[in-house]
């Protein structure tokens, strides 16, 4: 695994993706909090916001945290596999993120490791925003980057 070179276009196409990932994922997470369906308590983006600057804030900083942590994972995809943007490799990036929130993420916030402290529900709870993560990253990159690559390998 190596980085490849980018040049503008391709970063801001990254960029664009990860930004688009972060709308789509945060208004799934949001739509679902809201609606009383999502297992977490809040965002947590949010969370992480609050614990990390230890005061209460507003739901924007918690969006923001989370648009910068997505975008720069979205680019960091394109960087490594610019040459094969699969959904494999973006259900792997999903599967890894998802990971790293269940034994990092959700202890820094108080939630225990894999959100036990809350509810076992927290893992698929955490799991099916990751899933999208990888859908829409790798739909993303085949619009934006054209379909050049193999679709699943």
């Amino acid at each position: 695994m190596k980085w490849h070179a980018l040049d503008g276009a391709d970063w801001a196409k990254a960029i664009g993706v990860g930004i688009g990932v972060s709308i789509l994922t945060a208004a799934f997470m949001l739509a679902t909090i809201k609606a009383g369906v999502s297992p977490l308590p809040k965002s947590l983006g949010l969370a992480f916001a609050e614990t990390v600057l230890r005061r209460p804030l507003p739901l924007p900083v918690g969006l923001l945290f989370h648009t910068v942590w997505t975008t720069a994972f979205c680019v960091a995809f394109v960087g490594f596999f610019r040459d094969a943007l699969t959904f494999l490799r973006a259900l792997w990036l999903g599967i890894a993120l998802w990971l790293l929130v269940l034994v990092f993420f959700f202890p820094v916030v108080g939630w225990g490791f894999f959100g036990l402290s809350v509810s076992p529900k927290l893992i698929v709870g955490a799991a099916i925003p990751h899933l999208l993560f990888a859908v829409f990253l790798w739909g993303g990159c085949r619009w934006v980057f054209g379909r050049g690559a193999p679709a699943f390998s």
